[in-house]
């Protein structure tokens, strides 16, 4: 039963892809009145679908007029189609043109004001050394006093990759030269570089069921099919991962396996050395989301999984924004030359460069001794804030798997409660969350949500997981 179900979603999923590829080309001009439609039988052959998928993707348009059939010959492009608007056209009308619709489900949340922010995945500032961290600003601009007249090099400064390839390999015995970091502008750029280079339209893709949500609107914006992989408290289901790269060959996996958001899940070390080894055989470039390593509880979580890559198949991204200084926005990208060169290209067109000054900034506060009590002290108030919060959820009736590090719980709330409703009535109360919903690939987990702890102060845990089970209770 559940195969079936899930055959029945993926055959969902990709029935809508065709439908978006033709009517993306009908709105671009590219496909124009009267033109005739690639024949069932073609476009299924190009998009890898089965016909029937195709047929269905067809039948909408008609349905929505955007093509007419002329027996026995095929689908044609309807004469009724608001007109393309010219880029000449365009300049008279706006100055900002866009070739395609942009959409950010989390941020979009995430920008409502809110008393009770409990949609944030991010350290409360109050937890951060801020004076400590002002200091080392003042330090830095002493050490370089030519900081703000330069660029950092493309790839990233030097000094700061030495540091991290030393850091790297003392806590990950990774076998790393600094020549194998790339230094970007948050995790979230370097999904994006990784989406540019080696996403094509339709092509396949492996992703968590759920992720974090921006990366799928960024794999959506390249035209990615979803290949969805559970991740369940004991990690993947590694029969169906083996199955869906043997029949797919997907171009990438894209994976946060410690510490998983939205879920908190950790997938253990057996695993991870046997899924690169499946990414080696069928050729699958893994990679590997580690935003958040350093937050855990009691016992540091399994190596990455870059750790067990040999030839070249993983692309590990380290991520220090959330804990260490958000505001500096520091991520780097380890992966071997064959993926460096295409991705310090897609840097040099992105932004020729993260800003030095960022970067000295953090390579000095991060290799102080402050850093390494401020980790300490970080894991007690979260692990504390973590568990008022579930304290505060015992008698809601809802459930989730307690993590052993991150910043979330992954709630699952009764089926019959509204999840949509809560959240209009929530945010009209100051509160706001992450329905479980745009985390699907499916857009189908109507019953979950992520509820950060990590970014309100104790008292304010306390009162909004509060006010949020009593706004549930109306329902």
């Amino acid at each position: 039963m559940k195969k079936s179900q899930s055959s029945t979603n993926e055959n969902k999923l990709l029935f809508r892809q065709a439908y978006d590829y033709i009517a993306t080309k009908i709105e671009r001009g590219e496909l124009k009145a009267h033109d005739k439609l690639p024949s069932i039988r073609l476009l299924a052959q190009d998009l890898k679908v089965h016909r029937l998928t195709v047929l269905r993707a067809y039948q909408l348009l008609k349905q929505n007029e955007k093509v007419y059939v002329k027996e026995k010959s095929g689908y044609y492009v309807s004469p009724d189609q608001p007109e393309p608007v010219l880029y000449e056209e365009q300049l008279e009308i706006s100055p900002i043109i866009s070739s395609g619709h942009l959409k950010n489900a989390l941020s979009e949340i995430q920008q409502i004001p809110a008393v009770y922010q409990f949609s944030q995945s991010l350290i409360d500032p109050n937890l951060l050394p801020n004076l400590y961290l002002s200091d080392y600003v003042k330090k830095v601009f002493d050490i370089y006093p030519k900081l703000m007249g330069t660029y950092a090099s493309v790839q990233g400064d030097e000094e700061l990759r030495v540091f991290l390839c030393r850091y790297l390999m003392q806590y990950h015995s990774f076998e790393l030269t600094p020549n194998d970091l790339l230094i970007t502008t948050g995790g979230q750029q370097a999904i994006d570089l990784i989406s540019r280079m080696y996403i094509k339209p339709m092509d396949f893709i492996l992703v968590e069921r759920p992720t974090y949500s921006a990366a799928l609107d960024i794999f959506l914006r390249q035209g990615a099919r979803f290949l969805p992989v559970d991740i369940y408290p004991s990690g993947y289901d590694l029969e169906k991962v083996e199955m869906l790269m043997q029949k797919y060959r997907p171009r990438i996996f894209y994976m946060n396996p410690t510490f998983h958001n939205p879920t908190g899940y950790t997938v253990p070390a057996a695993q991870r050395k046997q899924l690169v080894e499946l990414a080696e055989r069928y050729r699958c470039l893994l990679v590997e989301d580690d935003a958040i390593h350093e937050m855990y509880f009691d016992q540091p979580p399994p190596q990455p999984f870059f750790s067990y890559d040999t030839d070249g198949w993983v692309v590990y991204l380290r991520s220090f924004s959330k804990y260490v200084a958000p505001g500096l926005r520091i991520c780097a990208v380890i992966c071997r030359p064959s993926v460096m060169k295409p991705l310090i290209t897609a840097k040099s067109l992105a932004d020729n460069g993260t800003p030095l000054v960022n970067q000295k900034i953090f390579l000095h506060y991060f290799q102080s001794e402050r850093m390494t009590q401020h980790f300490d002290k970080l894991r007690i108030a979260l692990q504390i804030r973590k568990e008022i919060v579930e304290k505060e959820l015992s008698a809601s009736g809802w459930s989730w798997v307690s993590p052993n590090g991150g910043f979330n719980l992954w709630l699952k709330l009764p089926d019959t409660l509204p999840v949509e409703e809560l959240l209009n009535e929530s945010i009209r109360q100051s509160i706001s969350f992450i329905p479980g919903i745009i985390c699907d690939p499916h857009r189908e987990m109507r019953s979950w949500i992520r509820l950060s702890y990590s970014f309100v102060s104790e008292g304010q845990l306390r009162e909004g997981v509060r006010r949020l089970v009593e706004i549930s209770q109306r329902y």
